[in-house]
């Protein structure tokens, strides 16, 4: 027979109701009777009913996390800073894998919902609209984290975008590139990829170099980063190459090595992100080290200092970066 809150009750000589607070900790109760309470407790091996126990004190300790793709190195990281920030403060995760799908992002927030979570993160390229509305007519703390897609409404953790692009064009200046060339996805004006296609052009601009070698992608894969160049690369004499993503960069210095062009010595080339791979392929990438655990740890932290009704941090958090220089490029 299974062992009720009366049981503990009974045996410790309190109230039903005694018992209820020092479980839920909700109202003050003497460390007598506190220490009597869970002496019995631990003794008879009660267990509280987590769903009852929702209910009285309005508290599920679980944050709903909405994830693209977890295959995806930088999606793991995210999660595993959510995660282990999440069990610093005893709230377990509730983890849904979308694919991309906004209609199943759709179905987690609800799913989420009904689930009572008390805060939620969705990791995703896109917000979608839909999306949007029903968050909106959820009233807990959300958190929204992209790498490609911006949003004012809601809060965000991020890396200053512009600045590092800016940063690793300055970068390649320093080793004596003046041919530059920008590759990445440009679909969308409000996005983050504008960001750094400014920040690249504010670098030019600034040391009067031509910004206009822009080669565009039709996605944000290795396939595209592939697809975007072609024989102007070497009639325009381009010496480096800045893209957008550690695929994109990818997908370009496979390229490269398909048409007879060494990297670093005919051409550097750099990422964004380092991602594991990064790191993995030869030559090894050279990078915008984005860090994607701690972008999760503040996430969540974010949410539970909202939940404990701490003082936030501003909206849209940003958080520092590196340049990672490996074997990708060289100086001139």
């Amino acid at each position: 027979m299974a062992v009720t809150i009366k049981d503990v009750a009974k045996l410790s000589g309190v109230s039903i109701s005694t018992v209820s607070r020092v479980i839920n900790d909700s109202k003050p109760v003497s460390p007598e009777v506190k220490r009597k309470v869970l002496e019995v407790i631990e003794e008879i091996g009660y267990k509280p009913n987590e769903i009852a126990r929702t209910l009285v004190t309005k508290k599920s300790y679980l944050i709903g996390v909405i994830v693209t793709d977890l295959a995806d190195s930088y999606v793991a990281d995210m999660v595993r800073g959510i995660e282990e920030i999440g069990k610093m403060y005893n709230y377990d995760i509730l983890l849904c894998s979308s694919y991309g799908d906004k209609e199943a992002e759709l179905k987690y927030i609800q799913l989420l919902n009904r689930k009572q979570v008390e805060g939620m993160i969705l990791i995703s390229s896109t917000l979608d609209d839909e999306v949007d509305k029903k968050v909106s007519e959820y009233d807990i703390p959300f958190v929204y984290l992209s790498r490609y897609s911006k949003s004012e409404k809601y809060p965000t953790v991020s890396i200053d975008y512009h600045f590092a692009a800016y940063e690793m064009t300055k970068y390649l200046i320093s080793l004596g590139h003046k041919k530059i060339g920008y590759v990445g996805y440009l679909e969308d004006e409000n996005s983050t990829q504008y960001e750094k296609l400014n920040g690249y052009k504010r670098a030019m601009n600034e040391m009067e170099l031509d910004s206009s070698y822009i080669f565009k992608t039709k996605g944000l894969n290795i396939r595209e980063g592939y697809s975007a160049l072609n024989s102007s690369l070497t009639e325009n004499g381009v010496t480096a190459l800045l893209c957008s993503s550690d695929k994109i960069a990818i997908g370009a210095l496979n390229y490269c090595y398909d048409n007879n062009i060494k990297t670093p010595e005919d051409i550097s080339i750099v990422g964004f992100g380092d991602i594991q791979i990064a790191s993995l392929i030869r030559p090894k990438l050279t990078t915008v080290k984005e860090p994607f655990y701690d972008i999760g740890a503040v996430a969540i932290r974010k949410i539970i200092k909202e939940l404990s009704k701490e003082p936030s941090e501003e909206k849209h958090i940003k958080l520092p970066y590196q340049i990672q220089k490996r074997d990708s490029s060289r100086k001139l």
